[in-house]
């Protein structure tokens, strides 16, 4: 038995058990346009959160402030969207969020912790961030786009053992979609984010950076399965402490890639990422009117191993490694470098090059198109080189009448691709 059919067994038959004893359950419908949901859906949470069942009809739940969901072996069947004020001033205060998340300070406006539960949006439901006048202000320039800037996550797991979200969907996030931090045996099946500006004024522009699909962070046995993400920066972003990680038919539209990274930011946390596993994954370019990037399929970064400055914008000098990573059965449809690897962000051209080991990552079954003729680019650092580059059917195709071209630079041992890996380039 897999684990992800251990965990979905092992909840399913919770469930039936609880629904056998005669569980509490609690049925809410919205209260209508302008009138604020946050207490009835706090208070079925308290009621039912716990060893029941919590069941949100159809329609739109005006949520006005921070929330927290504490489920404990329960269900919630979320027919209907919960939806964020687009008070942008009121959100930035910095008490009208939370700080769960540690890594670079983000804040996050909804949170849920807790065990053995299921939150099913059967496909009809889940969270409206609004974010729309959040793009179109940070777009006139009047605060810059900086990471822990207070721009809250649309969703954050937290302290989670044994989860399950199901059929979820996320429209206008205003920061990333989703993260998970600090937990284990979760499982996300079928998630819709969707970060598309219909701002005219700033058609053809990213305006929307930072609209990750999810972060995931110190948690251990997390699956992602069939996702469809549109967003203007990393379509699913594996960063420090995540371990057996799966990934399964997820489709990236527009955006940055999959990141692994950024890496190596805080120089006392070791960032340690090791057996993720990632298959049937889409990376798509948008029209440019939509959305301008499609930068890489998968990608890896870390920082150097000097600081300059401090997290959440600055940082470096961290340790840790990535190992055991297999990407397969890829499609890239015009994406700007297929397969790249670098360690110099945040850095400087006479920073120490940094010590964080990337090694044993595989690529198998790769077909597509790139907009440049360089299809991998690994560029390690001269104080880490890079073990163990494995390549099989690596068959994407560069620009008309152009020669494939692959960079190993520091790299221990190279498999697989189908023309030399030359030691030149400059990540």
């Amino acid at each position: 038995m897999t684990p992800i059919a251990g965990i979905l067994l092992s909840l399913g038959l919770f469930l039936f058990s609880v629904a056998q004893t005669n569980a509490k359950v609690c049925t809410l419908q919205p209260l209508g346009a302008g009138l604020d949901d946050t207490d009835q859906v706090e208070a079925a949470i308290s009621e039912c959160g716990q060893y029941g069942q919590v069941i949100f009809g159809a329609g739109d739940y005006n949520i006005t402030r921070k929330m927290t969901w504490n489920l404990v072996s329960s269900q919630v069947d979320l027919y209907g969207y919960l939806s964020f004020i687009p008070d942008y001033q009121y959100w930035l205060n910095y008490n009208s969020t939370y700080r769960v998340v540690f890594i670079q300070d983000q804040a996050s406006w909804f949170v849920v912790t807790g065990n053995d539960f299921i939150i099913d949006a059967h496909g009809q439901g889940g969270i409206k961030g609004n974010g729309q006048p959040w793009w179109s202000y940070y777009a006139t320039g009047a605060q810059p786009r900086l990471d822990g800037d207070g721009r809250p996550i649309a969703f954050t797991l937290s302290h989670v053992q044994r989860g399950v979200v199901n059929n979820f969907h996320i429209d206008s996030p205003p920061f990333w979609c989703n993260t998970v931090a600090d937990s284990v045996d979760v499982v996300y099946d079928g998630m819709v984010c969707n970060a598309t500006n219909t701002d005219t004024t700033y058609a053809g522009q990213n305006i929307v950076p930072n609209t990750d699909g999810i972060d995931t962070y110190r948690s251990d046995s997390v699956s992602l399965l069939n996702w469809d993400v549109t967003c203007g920066d990393d379509c699913l972003a594996i960063k420090g402490n995540t371990t057996n990680l799966y990934v399964q038919n997820v489709i990236c539209r527009g955006g940055n890639g999959i990141a692994f990274g950024s890496l190596g930011q805080y120089v006392d946390l070791p960032d340690n990422v090791e057996n993720v596993v990632m298959e049937n994954l889409q990376l798509l370019r948008l029209p440019t009117n939509i959305q301008p990037n499609m930068g890489s399929g998968v990608y890896f970064k870390s920082w150097t191993a000097t600081v300059n400055g401090t997290p959440p914008t600055g940082g470096g000098g961290g340790t840790g490694y990535v190992k055991d990573v297999v990407a397969r059965n890829v499609y890239v449809d015009r994406v700007n470098v297929p397969m790249h690897l670098y360690q110099t962000n945040g850095g400087y051209a006479n920073d120490t090059p940094s010590y964080f080991q990337f090694s044993n990552l595989s690529f198998y079954n790769w077909t597509g198109t790139s907009l440049a003729n360089k299809l991998a680019d690994i560029e390690c650092s001269p104080n880490a080189p890079c073990p163990n580059m494995v390549f099989g059917d690596f068959d994407v195709t560069p620009p008309a009448g152009t020669t494939p071209s692959y960079v190993c630079v520091n790299v221990v041992s190279e498999t697989g691709l189908p023309g030399p890996c030359n030691a030149t380039g400059r990540a």
